[in-house]
């Protein structure tokens, strides 16, 4: 049932947004490469808000907790609401109760104060909204299914929240090329349904599938747990339907696997988090489902051994490889504690999960068969367990799949998606241990090792500035000292805009700040996120 807009009196209104903008300026604080500051950027406070559901601890609004200005875009008034009605009747939330889960983010981190959520089920529809939007300089914050990691997703104040949800149909499926083409409000977890029971498969997969829409994974250039095997949204995403801030449709939503005409626009959306255009529509590649899967649940003496059986199963499971994931000790503490998941190993320093999809039965359980008995006789591996039943596989899968939930029950988490050269994967998680002492419950490490992919995690009470300023810099620091990028796959959204310096040169960050003044000049879509503010 689709919601239905009830024109409030203003009294509400211009109360919410009044709170929600006013506030004392600070002085900016900067350095060469990156902001210093232990958070998003500028100056302004805001304070007042949406109120929590009751027994839930308060959430701090974005803009009370981190130091941030809100730019000069309109404020939503009773006349831009009928108009909305106009474009989208019957799908305009104006009601707080209902607005507070969009104006959260999952973590429970980042909160907003928008008054007005739009729910179109077009790229007509969308296009109109911008076009109004744009007109009246209304900022406008693209959403998906509300499952990002950095705060992208959820408004900083009080701008529209543009959702996807209702543009969640199957436009169509070719059987023979395995092209998919859907609208951006689909789920992940309801796409893969459907084109498994076409004998196919979603190259993408998330812990989060069950209610992340496809147009936020492409946005966000989402990695996943099948990124070893099939590589990320960048090679696999065909196509795409854009609609600009100015309300302009960019149909590039081509199913053809090779043209070499000019520039590839679709890249420009890959990956820039909603402030370059509002993906509608994607084109997406789909690969032949496997008729075998194996899933390997080991425990390994420590992490030297991780690397070396990881090592050995590139060369001896080599093409029916499809995920090497790691996690710590920490990490299958949380999960039983927190989740009442039990490990089917002995306990261990260290776990991996190894997954195996090819299309022999019996050749890949020879191949698997004899990687295990060569990693369990050298001592890399002390126990282990394999399934090949789909339900005893969404089993070992959930240990790993579920880290986030437990860690998010731990308390506040502070979460760093990182990549590093494999062999210094997890020597920060060592040294932050050492560092915070007390400070921290648990610091963990766990991710996708085949890719070079840590999810460091650290876990307190609750919010602490004195925490915070002692993981930040200093864990952007050290991965760039390392070469590596502060963000593997979640983004940047509003908490990581500041520090992209760490891993772009200055030459990258002005042509991106170009390429956002050319595609949104206004700077309506998704404000505060991404790129660094400007002084």
């Amino acid at each position: 049932m689709v919601p239905r807009m009830v024109l409030r009196s203003p009294v509400w209104l211009f109360r919410w947004q009044v709170a929600c903008t006013r506030g004392a300026s600070v002085p900016q604080r900067t350095w060469a490469g990156a902001s210093r500051t232990p958070g998003p950027d500028s100056t302004l406070a805001c304070t007042g808000g949406l109120s929590t559901s009751l027994g839930t601890p308060e959430v701090m609004l974005t803009c009370e907790r981190y130091p941030v200005r809100r730019l000069p875009f309109s404020v939503v008034s009773e006349q831009d609401l009928a108009a909305f009605e106009r474009i989208v009747p019957g799908r305009v939330v104006t009601d707080p109760a209902e607005l507070e889960a969009a104006n959260m983010d999952w973590l429970r981190t980042v909160r907003g104060c928008s008054q007005v959520l739009l729910r179109p089920r077009t790229a007509e529809e969308v296009s109109h909204i911008l076009r109004y939007c744009h007109g009246r300089n209304l900022a406008v914050n693209p959403q998906g299914g509300n499952t990002g990691m950095v705060g992208g997703s959820v408004p900083v104040f009080d701008e529209i929240i543009l959702s996807t949800a209702l543009m969640n149909q199957v436009i169509g499926f070719h059987s023979v090329s395995g092209i998919l083409v859907c609208q951006a409000g689909c789920i992940l977890e309801e796409l893969s349904r459907y084109v498994e029971e076409r004998d196919f498969i979603m190259p993408l997969d998330l812990g989060a599938k069950g209610s992340c829409h496809i147009g936020g994974n492409v946005a966000t250039n989402a990695g996943g747990l099948r990124f070893l095997r099939y590589g990320s949204l960048r090679g696999t995403v065909l196509g795409l339907e854009v609609v600009l801030a100015d309300g302009t449709v960019l149909d590039c939503l081509t199913s053809l696997r090779k043209d070499n005409t000019g520039y590839d626009l679709k890249q420009l959306f890959i990956g820039s988090e909603g402030t370059l255009g509002v993906i509608t529509a994607v084109s997406i590649l789909c690969p032949p489902r496997p008729r075998a899967v194996n899933v390997a649940f080991l425990g390994c003496p420590g992490f030297p051994e991780v690397l070396q059986t990881f090592s050995t199963c590139k060369g001896m499971l080599g093409e029916i490889l499809s995920a090497y994931e790691f996690m710590d000790a920490e990490c299958m503490q949380l999960v039983g504690h927190h989740l009442r998941l039990t490990s089917p190993v002995q306990e261990s320093p260290f776990y991996v999960l190894i997954e195996t999809s090819g299309s022999g039965v019996a050749h890949d359980a020879e191949k698997l068969s004899s990687f295990l008995e060569r990693v369990l006789g050298c001592g890399l591996v002390t126990d282990g367990t394999v399934a090949t039943d789909h339900s005893k596989v969404k089993m070992l899968w959930a240990l790993r799949e579920r880290i986030s939930e437990a860690l998010s029950r731990d308390g506040y988490v502070y979460k760093y998606d990182i990549s590093l050269p494999v062999e210094r994967l997890y020597d920060l998680v060592t040294e932050l241990r050492t560092r915070l002492g007390p400070q921290a419950k648990h610091v963990v490490g766990y991710g996708h090792l085949g890719d070079g992919n840590l999810h460091l995690n650290v876990t307190a009470e609750a919010f602490s500035s004195s925490l915070l300023g002692a993981l930040e810099p200093y864990v952007y620091e050290w991965t760039a000292e390392q070469r590596g990028s502060i963000s593997a796959e979640h983004g940047l959204g509003f908490k990581k805009r500041g520090v992209l310096g760490y891993s772009k040169p200055p030459e990258a960050l002005h042509l991106m700040q170009q390429l956002k003044a050319l595609l949104d000049p206004k700077g309506i879509l998704n404000p505060y996120k991404t790129l660094p503010a400007r002084s």
